[in-house]
């Protein structure tokens, strides 16, 4: 099972992080701190797993951010790495070479895409065309919605 998924700059920014399991806000804000100092100080040829504590954390760069996994001891690291890869590759369909700053102006599709392709620290869909479908009727349903809006602004 995953425990967190994080999603930190090159600077050490945090641009996105989801928590599987219930944790303390002093507890997080110390786990971000050793996993960005630990991530950030490896060479960039080093393996992308760490043990740290009870886990096994995985890490990937894309870009200028790095995808930081959290899994336990007992489970697989490749699948945890294919995980950071897919879930790149359903940001990089939606935004289309998703970058910093498509995740910081679009935090919110950002998470809804997560909670699309993870839920509870497990893979809830392996398939990206469900997954992008299940997105794309979000846009729409939110474009309804909008369009909705101004029309009785316009004329109400």
């Amino acid at each position: 099972m995953m425990r967190f998924l994080l999603l930190f700059s090159r600077q050490g920014k945090l641009r996105l992080q989801k928590w599987f399991l219930p944790t303390l806000e002093r507890e997080r804000k110390k786990i971000i701190r050793d996993m960005t100092t630990m991530v950030l100080t490896r060479q960039p040829r080093s393996c992308n797993f760490l043990h740290w504590k009870d886990l096994k954390i995985i890490y990937k760069r894309y870009a200028s951010l790095y995808f930081c996994l959290a899994i336990e001891d007992q489970e697989n690291e490749l699948l945890a790495l294919e995980v950071i890869h897919r879930y790149v590759e359903l940001l990089d369909k939606y935004f289309g070479n998703v970058c910093e700053l498509d995740i910081i102006f679009n935090f919110e599709k950002a998470y809804f895409i997560l909670d699309e392709f993870l839920m509870g620290g497990e893979i809830q869909e392996t398939s990206k065309v469900i997954v992008n479908r299940a997105i794309e009727a979000s846009d729409m349903l939110q474009e309804d919605d909008n369009s909705d809006w101004y029309e009785v602004e316009l004329f109400g």
